[in-house]
């Protein structure tokens, strides 16, 4: 035999990508990559959700907290008609289904009995126990007087304030003096102080049944504190705020009686006089009276009021 037959044939290799045991051996996988057309929109997609969504949470932030901006309610009440040598009840009303006061305040009344009874509307800071001298120049004219604080003031049910709040626990206040005190209407007299005297003038514009209104220093723009404010232009802040407490309008709605006392300038100071475009709309009997910041104002308002008080025909 001949040397080459002895040797073994070599093995053969097989093809790449032939079966091994009957198994295709697979390809390499392509790396796999992204359109640059497919981030640019994803991008322009993301950004303006991005924007939309912060933007949202702005809104839904002002929405939540633009009260605090024109309400500044105080929780403690430091002090009551006692400490300035006023007789008065502590009074709770308008109960929840529950059997729990929503709104607490005083009943002051007069000595001797009188024939009004004045429901005070206080302004938008602190609560009752900032009142006391407002409340002794009521007491002073000769009625009685029912003071209470807004849900969210005082000892009242703590809820965030607002105008359609307001107006419904001074409809409240009205309902306690005709059901529970059995006080004629005709002969209950609205008093508000400040932005209370916005929210008594709304008050007496929807009931002429009543004997009449007194407004001491009423606003002509109070919600210029939340629209004003520099976040609102970042928002559409008239869609979220519903209060506005205009004077135009019910002013020209009123059909009873009103007196309204504006603040003139101190001696020697430059200034007009604060004024209200609402007094020239109101087309009921109407009384001006000028105050000035001296040391008889107390006595000045007293005696208007008594005057103005004298003047009413229940």
């Amino acid at each position: 035999m001949s040397r080459n037959k002895l040797q073994p044939k070599p093995a053969l290799r097989p093809p790449q990508n032939a079966p091994v045991h009957g198994v295709a051996r697979p390809h390499s996988a392509p790396t796999p990559t992204v359109s640059g057309r497919w981030l640019l929109t994803a991008v322009a997609i993301a950004l303006p959700a991005a924007g939309f969504c912060a933007w949202a949470v702005l809104c839904l932030l002002f929405w939540q907290g633009s009260w605090q901006l024109l309400y500044h309610p105080a929780a403690t009440v430091a002090r009551t008609p006692a400490g300035i040598g006023l007789a008065f009840d502590p009074v709770a009303f308008a109960t929840t289904d529950t059997g729990a006061a929503r709104l607490q305040g005083w009943w002051i009344p007069a000595q001797p009995s009188a024939h009004y009874t004045v429901l005070y509307l206080h302004g938008k800071d602190g609560n009752l126990g900032d009142t006391l001298d407002d409340l002794a120049g009521l007491h002073g004219a000769g009625v009685d007087v029912l003071a209470f604080d807004y849900r969210g003031y005082g000892q009242s049910q703590f809820v965030h304030p607002s105008e359609t709040r307001w107006r419904q626990d001074a409809e409240w206040a009205l309902e306690y003096l005709a059901a529970t005190r059995h006080i004629d209407p005709r002969s209950i007299v609205l008093d508000g102080s400040g932005l209370g005297a916005n929210l008594a003038l709304e008050i007496a514009a929807a009931h002429p049944e009543l004997a009449g209104v007194a407004l001491e220093s009423p606003l002509d723009a109070p919600v210029s504190a939340i629209f004003g404010d520099p976040r609102a232009r970042l928002v559409p802040a008239h869609l979220l705020v519903s209060d506005r407490f205009d004077l135009d309008a019910p002013a020209a709605a009123l059909r009873i009686p009103s007196l309204w006392f504006f603040q003139n300038p101190p001696p020697g100071q430059s200034g007009s006089p604060q004024s209200s475009d609402a007094f020239q709309r109101v087309t009921a009997t109407k009384t001006r009276v000028w105050l000035t910041p001296s040391s008889n104002t107390g006595n000045d308002f007293v005696n208007a009021l008594s005057r103005w008080i004298d003047s009413l025909h229940p």
